[in-house]
């Protein structure tokens, strides 16, 4: 393959790995597992371009070529998001030091794509008409046909080891049945919250709410709450339905809210499905899970479960306005 359509093929590999990556944490459906797919099959395409780029990087180092920090940066990115990847699937390797796996491979994807564009910038390498040709196509097809193969290849060692990376969900994500052995994560800022259950009230739609009156009503639903960080646990949660709180035919959407300022949108006749969760696996919340009270969401990532919930209103603004993935 030569180094111009190599550089183009590992460019659009890294942006496309980029935009199924984050995709990845908006699936919350089996409908969606495509992008996980997607995700990994993109994955190895990288590595199945490593040898043709070597040869091409090598010649650069050989030439003492302005930009060789940048390069060798670059490369040593593309490592760690690779093996912080496999480390991530497999289930080997849960955390190093303070930091999650999960969050080891954003970090080291997000430079690896960062100094991916800005060597494309300092070296442009334009399309030509000629890339477009059936040789081509054919070239990228047997690529990404390479790719899918070690993909399934990869899966069915991960699936006859054992290894907890062979039993993951749709999502990529790893179980944990213990409830007490689910780790106590915050999305970006938020940290974990002490709320006195006596005294914690929460206001919805007008009318103030104690942590009893929403244990009262004694809903309970099995729901699966799969968080980006990478695991997913399926429990029974207690509490009260939204629609019981909400009159009908009242606004567009409800607004979730934590003592922290965090929150999310969901559509007004989602009520039904949507749970002010008091216990868990038969306990109280722990703090770190959100407790007094915290939202369960069935069928959305963990990021929507909105925890230390402290009001529930409805508007007249559509579900969708919000940023997909909450910014703070």
């Amino acid at each position: 393959m030569a180094g111009r359509r190599t550089n183009l093929a590992l460019l659009w590999a890294a942006v496309l790995a980029l935009v199924t990556g984050v995709s990845a944490f908006l699936v919350g459906t089996p409908a969606g597992r495509w992008v996980i797919v997607a995700h990994g099959v993109l994955s190895l395409v990288i590595v199945v371009l490593v040898p043709h780029k070597s040869a091409i990087a090598a010649r650069g180092i050989q030439r003492r070529r302005s930009g060789r920090l940048l390069s060798i940066g670059l490369g040593v990115a593309m490592v760690a998001t690779l093996a912080s990847g496999v480390a991530l699937v497999t289930g080997q390797l849960e955390d190093i030091g303070p930091f999650t796996t999960m969050q080891i491979h954003v970090a080291f994807g997000l430079l690896a794509v960062s100094l991916t564009l800005i060597h494309t910038l300092q070296r442009p390498v334009p399309h030509r008409a000629t890339d477009f040709s059936r040789r081509n196509f054919v070239l990228t097809g047997g690529v990404v046909a390479a790719a899918g193969g070690l993909w399934l290849v990869f899966e069915g060692v991960l699936d006859a080891s054992g290894w907890r990376g062979g039993h993951r969900r749709f999502t990529g994500s790893h179980e944990i049945s213990d409830p007490s052995d689910i780790p106590y994560t915050q999305w970006i800022n938020d940290s974990v919250q002490h709320l006195d259950p006596g005294t914690h009230r929460v206001e919805v739609a007008g009318t103030s709410l104690s942590i009893r009156d929403l244990a009262a009503t004694g809903d309970r639903v099995e729901a699966t709450l799969d968080c980006t960080g990478g695991w997913f646990t399926t429990q029974s949660w207690k509490g009260t339905r939204m629609d019981r709180l909400l009159e009908a035919g009242e606004g567009s959407s409800i607004v979730v809210r934590s003592v922290t300022g965090y929150w999310r949108r969901f559509p007004i006749e989602h009520a039904n499905r949507l749970l002010l969760a008091t216990e868990m696996a038969d306990q109280p919340l722990p703090d770190g899970n959100g407790g007094p009270v915290r939202l369960v969401a069935p069928g959305r990532r963990g990021y929507w479960w909105v925890k230390w919930v402290v009001s529930v209103q409805v508007d007249d603004r559509p579900p969708w306005w919000q940023p997909p993935l909450p910014i703070a």
